[in-house]
């Protein structure tokens, strides 16, 4: 057994690992840590375009990750062939890396430039942001050197994705990942680098997202006014004692 085939079988269960610790530590001894820090209140105009940018992107591309390193491949054929696959892998593919790199570069501009927002910021931020910013671009990397023809010689489905599989039913098929190109490599390091240090950044926050606010009730204000309250058949305030 090689030595990669050794660290593709090892190092995800460290970083799994590192994972579930950083995360009961985090809550355990840093709950009011537990944030994205928000900046809002020192500039909102590059906010209000960045974030919504970067986190639509974000979940397009979660969401393709799924499709294509959870559901097997004889699964995704049941539905399309493999042309039309990877035309619309690659298509929303790009389409989501460009948009969640536009929204993350200017957030990033939004921060270096505006000084309350540059002061706010972590040499823990800096490093994550770089770490968050190199996945993606090899992500995309990844799926642009997959449309060629040098890249279209091979199907991640084959390789990538029974690995990562593999790993979760504690049968790791590191051999598997080794077949994969150096490009693919790449991109699961940094990915992997990223994960683990996922809990100790801002990051930690998509753990403890408002699901709930998307099924909560409407909330109904009304004023307090002497009207309002005749209507609802209490009496206006008195003056004085």
């Amino acid at each position: 057994m090689s030595g990669w085939v050794i660290f593709w079988d090892v190092v995800p269960y460290v970083t799994l690992a590192i994972v579930a610790v950083g995360i009961w530590w985090r809550y355990r001894y840093d709950k009011f840590g537990w944030t994205t820090r928000s900046s809002q209140l020192y500039e909102s105009r590059l906010l209000r375009i960045g974030s919504p940018m970067f986190h639509f992107g974000i979940l397009v591309v979660i969401a393709g990750h799924i499709i294509g390193l959870v559901i097997p491949e004889s699964w995704t054929d049941l539905v399309m062939t493999d042309h039309v696959y990877h035309i619309q892998a690659m298509v929303l593919g790009v389409v989501a890396g460009v948009t969640t790199l536009g929204g993350i570069a200017l957030l990033v501009f939004r921060r270096r430039t505006t000084g309350p927002v540059f002061l706010a910021t972590t040499a823990n931020d800096k490093v994550m942001y770089l770490v968050l910013v190199l996945a993606i671009v090899a992500g995309l990397a990844c799926t642009l050197i997959g449309a060629t023809p040098v890249g279209a010689e091979h199907d991640y489905r084959e390789s990538v994705s029974p690995w990562f599989r593999s790993i979760w039913i504690l049968q790791p098929r590191g051999d598997l990942m080794v077949q994969a190109p150096l490009w693919f490599h790449i991109h699961v390091m940094i990915a992997l680098v990223l994960f683990c240090l996922w809990p100790f950044t801002r990051l930690v926050h998509v753990f403890s997202a408002p699901i709930g606010y998307l099924f909560r009730p409407y909330i109904v204000y009304r004023t307090r006014d002497a009207a309002n309250d005749a209507l609802v058949g209490s009496h206006p305030r008195r003056r004085g004692w």
